[in-house]
C-alpha cells in the first residue's frame, strides 16, 4: 500500500515547495495539501484544514485515507513576538491535534518542523551539539522546544513514528519568508533583483545557520525514507547547510550586482539572533541517516538570483499582456 500524504500548512515557505516536491515524487493522487485559505485554483488535491479544529484534521484523514502527515503550522519567531500567547496558543494546540489524531487515526509517520530557536544563551554558540542544553529566547522557540519533548513523549508512550528537523533559517526563491528572524537572507535577495538597495534589520556581522530550500526539503523526505530503526534521536535532529553573515551574504550578491547598496538598521531582532547559535553540529543526522548539504554560498546566490530574475520576468510578461 502507498503512503498517502497530507501536509498542514502546505502554503508557507517550507509547504509550498514540499507540496510540489511530494507531488512529483509519489503522484499528486497521493498528497493532500492544506492551509487554512481557500485556494480555488490549486495545483493538485487541496482541503482546508484550520488546525485548530482537530476534528476537521480528522474528517480529512479519514476522508483520503492518509498515512503519513506533515505539520508545518506555526507562528515563527519574529512574528510570534508581537502576540506571545496567541502564539504558545496556536503553536501548541495545532501540534497536540495532530499527535492525537494521528494516535487515534493510526498514522505511520509524522513530520514536526523544529527550529535552532530552541537554543538559548546557554547553548555553545559554535558547533553547536545536538544535545545542547535547550533555553529558548522566544516563544517560538518555547514551542519548538516544548513539542520536541511531547514528540519523544508520544513515542516513548504510544509507539507514534514522529520525526523531526531542527531548520535553520530556510533561503528559497518559491515563495515569500513568513515572520522569522533569518528573513533577511531571503528578502535582500528580492531587492537586488528589483535593483532596489536594501536596509538589514541585524548586524552585518550576525552570522547565523543557513541552509538552502532544495537542501531543507531534501532532508525533510530523507529523514522520512529512512528505515525506522535508522532513526536514533526522537526529540528533533540538528540540521546544517552553512553559516554566514549579511556583510558575507551583501558581498557575494555584490558578485552579480556590484552597485547593490545595503545599510543596517538593527531592531527587536537583532536581540533574538544574538541567542542562537552560529554554525551547528549535524553529525548525529550525518551519522543516522546520510544527511549531506549541497549548496554552498556561491550556488545560493547564483540559483537564488536566477530563479528570482525568472519571477519578475513573468511578472513583467504578465503585466504586459494584462495592459
Amino acid at each position: 500500500m502507498k503512503n498517502k500524504t497530507l501536509i498542514i500548512g502546505a502554503l508557507g515557505q517550507l509547504g509550498t515547495v514540499l507540496s510540489a516536491q511530494l507531488r512529483e515524487l509519489h503522484g499528486s493522487d497521493q498528497v493532500v495539501a492544506s492551509d487554512i485559505h481557500q485556494q480555488d485554483h490549486y495545483d493538485g488535491i487541496y482541503e482546508v484544514i484550520d488546525a485548530t479544529d482537530a476534528e476537521r484534521i480528522a474528517a480529512v484523514i479519514r476522508q483520503h485515507e492518509i498515512t503519513e502527515i506533515y505539520h508545518l503550522a506555526a507562528i515563527l519567531s519574529a512574528k510570534g513576538e508581537e502576540q506571545p500567547l496567541r502564539t504558545w496558543h496556536i503553536n501548541m494546540s495545532t501540534l497536540f491535534n495532530v499527535l492525537e489524531v494521528a494516535k487515534s487515526e493510526g498514522i505511520k509517520r509524522v513530520f514536526f518542523p523544529s527550529s535552532i530557536a530552541v537554543f538559548g544563551a546557554e547553548a555553545p554558540r559554535l558547533n553547536t551539539p545536538n544535545h545542547a542544553y535547550l533555553d529558548p529566547a522566544t516563544v517560538y522557540g518555547m514551542s519548538k522546544s516544548a513539542g520536541e519533548l511531547w514528540a519523544q513523549y508520544y513515542y516513548d508512550k504510544y509507539g507514534l513514528d514522529i520525526r523531526s528537523l531542527r531548520y535553520p533559517g530556510v533561503i528559497g526563491y518559491q515563495s515569500l519568508p513568513g515572520g522569522g528572524t533569518t528573513d533577511y537572507a531571503v528578502d535582500i535577495f528580492h531587492h537586488a533583483v528589483r535593483g532596489d538597495d536594501y536596509s538589514c534589520f541585524l548586524r552585518e556581522d550576525a552570522t547565523l545557520p543557513m541552509i538552502y530550500m532544495d537542501d531543507a526539503i531534501r532532508a525533510t523526505i530523507e529523514l522520512m525514507q529512512a528505515p525506522r530503526e535508522q532513526i536514533s534521536v526522537r526529540t528533533s535532529y540538528n540540521l546544517a547547510g552553512l553559516s554566514f553573515s549579511p556583510a558575507e551574504l551583501t558581498a557575494e550578491i555584490q558578485r552579480h550586482y556590484p552597485s547593490f547598496s545595503v545599510s543596517y538598521q538593527p531592531d527587536h531582532r537583532q536581540q533574538i539572533a544574538d541567542k542562537w547559535p552560529k554554525t551547528i553540529d549535524d553529525s548525529v543526522a550525518r551519522s543516522d541517516w546520510g544527511w549531506q548539504p549541497r549548496y554552498d554560498l556561491t550556488t545560493l546566490c547564483e540559483t537564488m538570483i536566477a530563479g528570482l530574475r525568472d519571477q519578475y520576468h513573468q511578472q513583467d510578461k504578465d503585466s504586459l499582456i494584462r495592459a
